[in-house]
């Protein structure tokens, strides 16, 4: 009886048209597991991932809200820093030089953190400012900040200059979350969760933002942190949903990661070959881990950098 279940699969496989056959291999692929990082240690609020140069991923909320916490590439996950009282963070990103920047949403500000002394200062401000939520950085330090005013389902864009100086980029959008930088700094991406818009901008050396245009337009669920990879896919975290999307450079869906857990707030690259994709699960308060298909654009600048 087995050696007959095999030949039929076998018969049913070699009739299947190529298109069949592709779909089956996408559906497997679909289908691969992630594991778990780190223990739950941190807050429902856990969020903005970020690898260092030397491999260690930094994360917000570790035990209590207000606090970064910093783990080991073992998983073992520990306080690297407490926050001002009032100051809780987001999103995390370096820039080449290894300075840490943090989105503190409730006192409209970008903190400084340097790793080696862990000294805070706040590096921009702004009161027109919602909440800055989670950032995006070009190679030559210009930063970008998405700002939602989730109440009132709008947001806005800022760009933050390598002085701090912060201006904004446009007002009036949906409720702005997710955004990125592409692999090549001439693409800037931002999501908008409850309108459940991907929108591309052109993007200049100045970091002036030109060509607004849909990039992908999901049907259903919630969206959160976005990270390119090398080759210029974006890697989308579907909040509620429970799955990390990866679109082509074109914005076609080319795969979608299921995790375990369904509230994914946002992903970072790492590992030894970069391709380790690291996602903060909000409703499990930890990390859980999977290989993307190519290294991550920050984790590549890391070895690009003199």
């Amino acid at each position: 009886m087995k050696k007959l279940i095999i030949l039929f699969t076998g018969l049913a496989l070699a009739c299947q048209t190529p298109k069949e056959q592709k779909k089956q291999e996408e559906t497997k692929e679909q289908t691969m597991d992630s594991k778990d990082f780190t223990s739950p240690v941190f807050t429902g609020g856990i969020e903005g991932p970020a690898v260092a140069k030397d491999g260690i991923l930094y994360l917000v909320n570790f035990e209590q809200e207000g606090t970064i916490g910093q783990v080991q590439p073992n998983g073992q996950a520990g306080l690297f820093v407490t926050l001002p009282e009032g100051s809780i963070g987001n999103g995390i990103r370096f820039n080449r030089e290894g300075a840490m920047f943090v989105a503190d949403y409730p006192q409209h500000n970008v903190l400084k953190i340097d790793p080696e002394t862990r000294a805070i200062e706040v590096f921009a401000h702004n009161d027109s400012m919602n909440q800055p939520n989670d950032l995006a950085i070009m190679d030559n330090g210009i930063l970008f900040a998405s700002d939602p005013n989730w109440q009132a389902s709008t947001g806005q864009l800022w760009r933050i200059s390598p002085e701090g100086e912060t201006t904004l980029l446009e007002a009036n959008m949906g409720t702005t979350n997710g955004i990125e930088v592409s692999s090549d700094n001439r693409t800037l991406y931002v999501n908008e969760s409850i309108q459940r818009n991907v929108w591309a901008y052109d993007l200049d050396e100045e970091g002036k933002v030109s060509n607004k245009r849909l990039f992908h337009k999901f049907s259903d669920f919630g969206m959160d942190g976005m990270r390119c990879d090398e080759k210029g896919n974006l890697y989308v975290c579907r909040y509620d949903k429970g799955t990390v999307a990866i679109l082509s450079p074109e914005g076609k869906l080319i795969q979608e990661i299921q995790l375990k857990g369904k509230k994914p707030s946002n992903i970072a690259f790492g590992g030894k070959e970069g391709k380790t994709c690291y996602i903060t699960l909000q409703d499990r308060k930890l990390v859980e881990t999977f290989e993307g298909l190519s290294a991550g654009r920050a984790w590549k600048l890391w070895h690009s950098a003199n």
